[in-house]
């Protein structure tokens, strides 16, 4: 999974086309099966992961600003992803 996080000006959204993912927002966890659909708002403190057994695959939906942060996470040291997360107006909670 990846880590807990928020996005404080952007919202975001996934549609499982098979498998399933789980989702963890502040104080409940909810598993999206395929053909689910879930849209994190702006503010809303969350992180997601396969929900397993076999493989998940999604589409995610999201503006330029986050589709940039998460190539610079993917390309970064971890040691610099509080920062990366700064600059893009997000948050690492954890």
């Amino acid at each position: 999974m990846a880590p807990l996080h928020v996005h404080r000006a952007d919202d975001e959204a996934w549609h499982v086309v098979s498998g399933a993912l789980r989702f963890r927002f502040t104080g409940r966890q909810v598993t999206a099966s395929a053909g689910a659909t879930i849209l994190v708002p702006v503010g809303t403190p969350h992180t997601y992961g396969n929900a397993g057994p076999g493989p998940s695959r999604f589409i995610i939906i999201l503006p330029a600003r986050l589709d940039e942060l998460i190539s610079q996470l993917h390309a970064s040291d971890p040691a610099k992803h509080p920062e990366i997360y700064r600059r893009h107006e997000s948050e690492l909670l954890e």
